[in-house]
């Protein structure tokens, strides 16, 4: 999204506000499958920016689900839930019983816990649910692989069950090709010792990458598109020899994403430029920002005419009162003035859901998405927290 639009839909739009688009999404989402090939599916992990739901474009074969307000998203988006993966490391049996009631596609246990609840309720429908195993990557999620051959090896005594393979994640943001390339060689080299020790031929595997996005580069898109070819042969290699499924939130939606916010003063301090803007770090979050010590790219929209160009660096700081409210230090920046509006970019994954929302009452950001087919839609307009959050 360039300059000039964004200064078309600003008009339309309060700040702070995100605007997310949906043709960037949809190439790089197109991206994505040119590298993997037409045998790898793709999985969006909504929990990156739930949003994008409504625009998820057909290349996406699955739609990982994470939680019970998630799920609340796919039905009110009137998603196939044929398509759902429901997930998640905490599943009571409300949501595995309300998930089943939606017909989700596909369910993950990642504990023996997991598997009963799973069990019970599809033996009380008098139905089998396909289900991933998750085998943990040394963390609170999934489970051992001792744990995983012991309830393999029981398999048939979950007479609701169709246990089909395996789902394997280990963390976000990797930078190093080689190991993701050595994550898929374990699950498989996994898969080939479950059926040696079990009997049982896994099926499916879906697995996260973990592809690292970055924020604070220039070239940042020609670094992760390499990222993405050096990976590419591998996860071929492993789909040809299982229903691969390759499930990613970030690297699918970051690029996406822009968050408008205004600026409403300006002063020196101490011989430093500041600028207080109407947003903060409540509504933005880059993944490894640090009190602003990097620059993403910004925007920088006029609000009013100005001949005289006047070069300074300016920290940019939000509405709360904490001096942790930094955005970006030493931004180099023409003639800013109140009134300017500031667009932070490739805010597309995670940042809309994971500022401290409520912190000091500030609003919460608009939400809209655009293609050039539709315009511009608004999802959500601003919301004030003295709707929910009134003693």
């Amino acid at each position: 999204m360039d300059k000039q639009l964004l200064e078309k839909l600003l008009l339309e739009v309060n700040t702070p506000s995100y605007i997310f688009d949906a043709d960037e999404f949809a190439k790089r989402a197109q991206l994505v499958k040119e590298n993997f090939g037409e045998k790898t599916g793709l999985c969006f992990s909504i929990k990156a920016n739930p949003f994008l739901l409504k625009s998820l474009p057909s290349v996406f074969d699955k739609i990982e689900v994470c939680s019970p307000g998630e799920l609340t998203i796919c039905e009110k988006a009137g998603v196939d839930a044929s398509k759902i993966i429901f997930s998640g490391v905490n599943k009571t049996e409300a949501d595995i019983e309300r998930a089943m009631n939606d017909k989700a596609g596909t369910f993950t246990a990642e504990s023996y816990l997991h598997a009963e609840l799973i069990n019970r309720s599809a033996v009380k429908r008098g139905i089998k649910v396909p289900v991933l195993v998750r085998v943990t990557g040394g963390s609170q999620f999934g489970m051992d692989e001792e744990d995983v051959i012991d309830l393999i090896n029981r398999r048939d005594e979950y007479k609701g069950i169709e246990f089909t393979g395996l789902h394997y994640f280990t963390g976000t943001q990797k930078r190093k090709p080689d190991v993701i390339e050595k994550e898929l060689d374990y699950i498989s080299e996994f898969s080939e010792r479950l059926k040696e020790e079990t009997g049982f031929e896994v099926k499916r595997i879906e697995y996260g990458t973990g592809l690292a996005v970055e924020y604070f580069k220039d070239d940042a898109d020609n670094i992760e598109r390499e990222r993405l070819a050096k990976i590419s042969q591998k996860v071929k290699e492993i789909a040809e020899k299982f229903e691969l499924t390759i499930e990613m939130g970030r690297f699918f939606a970051a690029p996406c994403g822009y968050y408008l916010t205004k600026v409403m003063d300006v002063k020196t301090n101490c011989k430093i430029n500041y600028a207080v803007l109407d947003g903060g770090l409540n509504q933005l979050k880059y993944d490894g920002q640090i009190r602003g010590m990097q620059i993403p790219k910004i925007i920088h929209i006029k609000g009013k005419e100005n001949t005289v160009t006047n070069t300074e660096k300016w920290t940019l700081c939000g509405s709360l009162c904490t001096t942790e409210d930094v955005l970006a230090r030493d931004v180099n920046l023409d003639s800013l003035e109140i009134g300017d509006t500031l667009v932070f970019c490739r805010t597309g994954a995670y940042s809309v859901t994971e500022g401290m929302a409520v912190f000091l009452s500030r609003e919460l950001p608009s939400v809209s998405i655009y293609s050039e087919s539709e315009g511009l839609k608004i999802l959500r307009s601003l919301i004030y927290s003295d709707q929910f959050n009134t003693p």
